[in-house]
């Protein structure tokens, strides 16, 4: 089994993660990432405004990254 394969995130996963949240000012205190991947991947807002995000085991991570975005731009978090 790769890594890319492993149903444990990673530390490309989590460097992916936040080149998506770092980019649109999110603090990375308010970001919650699962250790374990699931499909299809979720993301969603938690307690206290955190953002929680189970990233996907067996789809690619860039397009669910754009999913991220656009979730984290519609809460109203912008490039900054």
């Amino acid at each position: 089994m790769t890594e890319e394969q492993s149903d444990i995130i990673t530390m490309a996963d989590m460097a992916a993660v936040f080149e998506v949240t770092d980019a649109l000012d999110v603090d990375r205190e308010l970001v919650r990432v699962e250790l374990t991947k699931e499909d299809p991947g979720a993301i969603g807002e938690g307690a206290n405004g955190e953002i929680e995000i189970t990233l996907p085991l067996s789809a690619p991570i860039e397009p669910f990254m754009a999913s991220v975005r656009q979730y984290l731009i519609g809460l109203g978090y912008s490039e900054g």
